[in-house]
């Protein structure tokens, strides 16, 4: 199914409870729709800003905090934590792109539970398959998922780039714009040989014939 876009042509932005820090207010623009997913909002309700949407369980969210959230964001939506099927991530994504926003950043969808951070990665999917284009953001990453072809503008933030297959092959890949080329190659899941290339023109493009491959922007 694929998004209607939404007709103000703003991007969502959600905050989620994985790690967060100061790094992730510079991450935000006017006039984006800001999405608070279970610690996400009290991290936002904290630094003085009004999340557009508060959803989730809360149940990483002290219980005396849950006032403050609930006076702050415009909306709330809470949902019980053992009837629930996805996570407050997967929600809040699956609201945003409801109401029409297909760009669509993730901050702290990336941290210490691994579990999560590879479910965030597969989000993307999601995002991609209606028909919108969401990236996983945190202080060292910037993730997207590509299928077709991509432009990649330089970012003195990021001077590694690195292509990981999503599915078993990716095919037909070909690079302009980086220190290292590629010509019709295939990424094969399991090896590593998109890895740590660099972007030496101003825009890099990214073609594949056939697949889908993580974009992952990094820095030390």
């Amino acid at each position: 199914m694929k998004i209607e876009q939404n007709e103000n042509g703003r991007r969502a932005v959600i905050v989620t409870g994985g790690r967060l820090g100061d790094w992730a207010l510079d991450e935000l623009r006017e006039g984006d729709y800001l999405i608070g997913a279970d610690s996400g909002a009290e991290f936002l309700v904290s630094r003085g800003l009004v999340p557009d949407l508060a959803l989730g369980d809360f149940d990483s969210v002290p219980p005396e905090r849950l006032p403050a959230i609930r006076e702050a964001a415009r909306e709330c939506l809470a949902v019980d934590a053992v009837d629930k099927d996805w996570t407050d991530t997967e929600l809040a994504l699956r609201e945003a792109q409801d109401r029409g926003y297909a760009d669509i950043r993730i901050l702290g969808g990336l941290g210490t539970r691994f579990d999560h951070s590879l479910a965030n990665v597969h989000l993307l999917r999601q995002a991609l398959a209606r028909g919108g284009q969401a990236l996983l953001v945190d202080e060292h990453n910037e993730i997207r998922l590509c299928t077709g072809e991509c432009r990649i503008e330089a970012d003195p933030r990021y001077p590694y780039v690195s292509l990981l297959p999503l599915t078993e092959t990716v095919t037909g890949v070909t690079l302009t714009g980086f220190r290292y080329p590629l010509t019709e190659a295939v990424l094969t899941l399991g090896w590593s040989l998109g890895v740590s290339n660099v972007l030496e023109a101003d825009i890099g493009n990214v073609t594949i014939r056939g697949g889908q491959v993580l974009i992952i922007r990094s820095r030390d």
